[in-house]
């Protein structure tokens, strides 16, 4: 129920500005009473200054794709929508750089940007929904980041909007900026808890002309082979944009086989992408199998590959429960954590789909199960990863499963910084409470 006298006194200070009831949903949480949604700076200034002034709190939501990734709470006053603050600012094809609005989808800029034959170098999960504001927010990026680099990488400046309706800017429009801090890493990753990202410039690059990906399975899941076959392509002159180790579950799902398998990425000019498939081809191991998928063969698996991660849109499902897990670990060790994953299949027994970069060493882990064998599984994870030197972030999972595990895993040392940002810029904690890291 929304609180009394809310709609009608936002109603009333800005009847200009679209809001509705918001539908309940106990399943992920993060939602808000009555859902806004502003189509100018100006109105989500409006909004949050008013939100401030009341210490009413507000949960900003973009395309819902990260609904499920953290937070503990259901339900507040305001749902900040983004979904119709959208379109380009400015693009300089010339300079290479975009600057566009934060709610609008990756897959509207990259169709945009695909006429002057430029894109923005990320490839996230579901980019028909998601928003470039809600990927700089959790900094996600996938295989590709390998070639590509990470969101922190990719964006020059950002434009935000403070909790008591300041704007200020970090960054700049060029892809050379003045020395000093850059304020945009502050930003990039945290969960929308400092301030509402409305505007993102970022750098671009040429769309290749070509695109191919090489399929190497291991029949005889010979990891000392993987490896071995893994350095050598990394120390050869070869650009991979993604080498991606995939789990035979997740392999089975995508090409029907059940093996170990790599998903090696080439994009460029066509004549270079042959030249490195062929250097891949002499470097083959024994007892190994290859199909190289040609351009758009390889944009339908890439396709398929973005929709495997469940996501803040999607029905619930009552009869199990779903989680995604992202891992850190040194490069080489996905081998490990991918291997750790499928042993959870004799412990619990759950489904497990797991994929990680050979060279970036970020791993991901889709689970589907019990409450019990998803809770027993991040802990067995965890326990295995730790021993790596990594870290375990439950980046999915229902809300009151959530609130039974702590999904950022213990505090960083720096986390009393962290706190005294939080406590500067957002003193009345109205943004996104309790969805980062210690419960910022």
């Amino acid at each position: 129920m929304i609180e009394t006298g809310i709609l009608t006194e936002l109603q009333t200070l800005f009847p200009h500005i679209k809001m509705e009831k918001s539908i309940k949903d106990e399943w992920l949480g993060n939602n808000g009473q009555l859902a806004v949604y502003p189509k100018s700076e100006e109105e989500i200034i409006s909004i949050l200054e008013y939100a401030n002034s009341r210490g009413k709190e507000v949960q900003v939501i973009g395309g819902g794709t990260k609904r499920g990734f953290g937070g503990l709470t259901e339900s507040v006053p305001i749902l900040l929508s983004l979904t119709d603050y959208k379109g380009i600012v400015e693009h300089t094809p010339g300079d290479m750089t975009l600057t566009v609005k934060a709610g609008t989808t990756f897959k509207e800029l990259q169709e945009y940007l695909a006429e002057y034959k430029q894109m923005i170098p990320l490839d996230p999960t579901w980019p028909e929904y998601a928003t470039i504001g809600g990927i700089i927010a959790t900094n996600e990026s996938g295989p590709k980041r390998l070639g590509y680099g990470s969101a922190r990488d990719a964006v020059i400046g950002l434009k935000i909007a403070y909790p008591d309706g300041s704007i200020i800017r970090a960054g700049g429009k060029v892809v050379k900026n003045v020395a000093g801090y850059d304020m945009n890493k502050l930003f990039i990753g945290s969960m929308g808890t400092l301030g509402v990202i409305t505007e993102v410039t970022v750098k671009l690059r040429p769309l290749p002309k070509y695109e191919s990906v090489i399929l190497l399975t291991f029949p005889t899941c010979d990891f000392h082979t993987i490896r071995s076959f893994t350095i050598t392509l990394l120390d050869s002159m070869m650009e991979p944009a993604a080498i991606e180790l995939l789990s035979p579950s997740l392999c089975e799902k995508l090409t029907g086989k059940k093996y170990y398998t790599l998903a090696i990425s080439f994009e460029g000019i066509e004549s270079s992408v042959h030249y490195q498939e062929e250097f891949v081809k002499s470097i083959q191991p024994a007892e190994t199998e290859m199909k190289i998928l040609q351009q758009e063969e390889a944009e339908q698996f890439w396709k398929r590959f973005y929709m495997i991660s469940p996501h803040g849109r999607q029905p619930p499902s009552h009869n199990e429960i779903e989680a995604s897990l992202k891992i850190g670990v040194m490069n080489l060790h996905i081998i490990n954590v991918i291997k750790e994953s499928e042993r959870l299949k004799d412990i619990v027994s759950l489904a497990v789909q797991a994929h990680g970069g050979l060279g970036h060493g970020l791993c991901h882990i889709h689970l589907k199960g019990t409450e019990e064998e998803i809770l027993l599984a991040i802990k067995e994870m965890r326990s295995a990863v730790a021993k790596l030197g990594g870290y375990v972030i439950v980046k999915y999972l229902p809300l009151a499963f959530r609130k039974k595990i702590d999904i950022w895993g213990e505090k960083p040392s720096t986390f009393f910084l962290l706190e005294g940002i939080k406590a500067k810029i957002d003193p009345n904690k109205i943004l996104n409470p309790k969805r980062f890291v210690g419960g910022i």
